[in-house]
């Protein structure tokens, strides 16, 4: 679907299974993103089911598997969601431990912004994240995210930092 220099990003389907189990246990991704009860890869096809893929049929878009270009290796996620707790669309990425700090979050991140923006004519993505997930704050900020405030995702849930970009911001970092 989508490439830059080194990556390519497509959507996930089923055959995905064993590496969304890999990334979705990862300790990182349990402590920044929260466990999605998936274990198995009976639980992952579930989870590739009813998220990645039923977004992909209800909103033209989705969480993509990103994998290195000339291997085709997947090392990571990257997508917009579509959550009903925020007004606008955010952007979601997870990589395996082994690849990050090496701006692959960044270069999938920044594909995926040029492609809301592009394709689907958007003016304003979303992010949130925790507030000690560091390096993905980093990522935000290289795409020209500010933060503007604090967010729970539920009643009694975890303050998440809010971050977004504008329609000027996804001009000025992409062209």
């Amino acid at each position: 679907m989508l490439s830059t220099e080194r990556l390519t990003l497509d959507p996930l389907t089923y055959s995905d299974a064993e590496f969304i189990v890999e990334l979705l246990t990862d300790p990182d991704w349990l402590r920044y993103i929260g466990d999605r009860g998936v274990r198995t890869v009976h639980d992952a096809r579930g989870y590739l089911e009813n998220g990645p893929m039923a977004s992909y049929a209800t909103n033209g878009f989705g969480l993509y598997r990103v994998s290195l270009r000339e291997s085709g290796v997947p090392i990571g996620m990257c997508g917009l969601l579509k959550r009903d707790a925020l007004p606008d669309v955010d952007i979601g990425f997870a990589f395996l431990p082994a690849y990050r700090g090496q701006g692959y979050a960044f270069e999938a991140a920044a594909a995926i912004v040029a492609d809301a923006r592009d394709r689907l004519g958007m003016t304003r993505i979303l992010a949130i994240v925790t507030p000690g997930n560091v390096g993905s704050i980093r990522v935000l900020q290289k795409l020209g995210m500010s933060q503007d405030g604090i967010v729970r995702m539920q009643a009694g849930g975890d303050a998440l930092c809010l971050f977004v970009t504008r329609a000027e911001t996804l001009i000025k970092v992409h062209d």
